[in-house]
């Protein structure tokens, strides 16, 4: 090793799930970065960006946990987000140009009437500036070289849309959403409902399926803590699987389990809320969580398997 050379930070294995409160003006790429290096952790990953403008809940993934990060991938969000009636920017958000002002004419009333008609399914057109590819390329790379490209519209589910506040010209609404949507077009379709266009001026994300911010952390009180507290805001890697239903093994279909073994359902001692299921999570008699299955035709069919399961 040379004089300017500084030793190697031994990584440490570890499994679990810490919920994150992003701050804004950061990627979720660098939140990651900087969470994994407070953990000295070997590996982890993030289960969906939130743009640098955006705050609120990220769940970062550790080890075992990074497995089961898509199904939050797929999971419902929850938002606040605050819009600006009367511009529309290049970008849908704060961080554009000016496109075009118009006056506000509306009132609460109206914003929440055009409120009601964008729940339920709707269809939505992606913005310019997203990471959907086009033969290979980002949207926003186009976006960047002042093109714009055809997109297809896509359904989208709003589950739930609230006005929190109004106070002309911003707007305050919660929502909660299915995977896809992008809140910066729910703002400007809602805008351009009321007649005077919008933008998102605030957007923070409270939900992420059953994962709320209530248990989150933020990298400030992160790095100010012993690394015994910091471990302590790890939630278990099965945090990422509550909305699943639980079966528990006998040692001898554990056994066959982490073997990678179909289960007839009939030899298992299973609720019926795992019988209505399409998969589901799986313990040891122990409480050691072992992987997920999928239920079908009968059996349960091991899916994805904790390493460290078997030890």
């Amino acid at each position: 090793m040379t004089q300017n050379q500084r030793p190697k930070v031994p990584r440490r294995a570890l499994d679990g799930v810490l919920l994150l409160d992003k701050p804004v003006g950061l990627s979720s790429n660098d939140a990651l970065i900087r969470a994994k290096r407070l953990y000295l952790a070997k590996k982890a990953g993030h289960t969906g960006t939130l743009d640098p403008l955006a705050s609120g809940l990220l769940p970062l993934c550790f080890g075992e946990a990074t497995k089961f990060s898509q199904d939050l991938l797929e999971a419902d969000k929850t938002y606040e987000a605050t819009m600006r009636l009367g511009i529309r920017t290049t970008t849908g958000d704060a961080e554009g140009e000016a496109l075009d002002t118009r006056a506000v004419t509306c009132n609460q009333d109206a914003v929440e009437a055009v409120l009601a008609r964008f729940r339920g399914d709707i269809v939505q057109v992606p913005p310019m500036y997203s990471a959907l590819k086009r033969d290979g390329k980002p949207l926003y790379e186009y976006a960047r070289a002042g093109q714009t490209v055809a997109r297809e519209g896509r359904s989208v589910t709003i589950h739930a849309l609230e006005l929190i506040e109004c106070a002309l010209p911003d707007v305050t609404f919660r929502v909660t959403c299915s995977k896809g949507t992008y809140v910066r077009t729910l703002a400007e379709d809602i805008g351009e409902a009321l007649g005077c266009g919008a933008h998102l001026v605030m957007l923070r994300r409270t939900g992420v399926g059953a994962l709320t911010l209530e248990h989150a952390v933020t990298l400030g009180a992160l790095s100010d803590a012993p690394q015994d507290a910091r471990d302590a805001w790890l939630q278990p890697v099965d945090a990422l699987l509550s909305t699943f239903p639980a079966v528990q093994l006998d040692p001898e279909a554990t056994r066959r389990f982490l073997h990678g073994q179909r289960l007839r359902l009939a030899d298992l001692s299973v609720r019926d809320d795992v019988l209505l299921a399409t998969r589901t999570r799986v313990y040891a008699s122990g409480g050691k969580l072992l992987g997920v299955a999928r239920i079908g035709e009968g059996v349960l069919a091991p899916e994805r398997l904790i390493v460290t399961a078997a030890s």
